[in-house]
């Protein structure tokens, strides 16, 4: 299965918590979208929080949050990210200065990927209504097995030289074989 995700907004070196957050909540209500369309709306069972036996769940709470990572380590899948990375910088910074961008990609990673702990949440983070569960791309970034990344100029004007429109082709792979994984193969 491939499908795509798009940001448009600031991407800055060593995010924050809350500044991942903000980017996470972006594509969250864009998986939201994708969960209701085929496949992925034929296996809503995987976002049931107690599952009958013999049932998986996808859902993970960490503190207030109840996380739903497509790609996790439960269903051994992994991803592929192709990434296209439009910034407001002059064609020859783009080339001779390269800015921190390996932390924006990691700040990127992080968005991508379901908290891990509490500390990870912005202080006083809460679910939005419709935020349950919360969707996220990853469980871990450790489940990226392949990334390409395309950088260019960004030919609008701009807020500010930390923002950033990224078009995000994830392709999901499998790792282990089940019927499910067949399904969104």
């Amino acid at each position: 299965m491939e499908f795509s995700i798009l940001y448009q907004g600031p991407l800055k070196s060593n995010g924050t918590a809350k500044q991942k957050q903000e980017i996470h909540r972006v594509f969250h209500s864009q998986l939201n979208v994708l969960w209701q369309q085929t496949p992925l709306n034929s296996f809503h069972e995987f976002l049931q929080e107690n599952p009958p036996t013999g049932k998986t769940s996808i859902i993970q709470k960490v503190g207030t949050f109840k996380f739903a990572p497509l790609i996790n380590e439960n269903l051994k899948l992994a991803a592929e990210l192709n990434i296209i990375y439009l910034r407001p910088e002059a064609h020859v910074s783009l080339i001779t200065q390269s800015r921190d961008i390996d932390n924006r990609l990691k700040t990127l990673f992080d968005a991508l990927r379901m908290a891990k702990v509490e500390s990870e949440i912005p202080s006083g983070g809460t679910p939005k209504e419709d935020e349950h569960p919360f969707f996220c791309v990853l469980e871990d970034a450790s489940l990226i097995t392949r990334v390409s990344v395309k950088t260019d100029r960004l030919l609008q004007p701009s807020p500010s030289e930390n923002h950033a429109h990224l078009l995000i082709g994830v392709k999901i792979k499998i790792v282990v074989g089940t019927w499910f994984k067949i399904a969104i193969g």
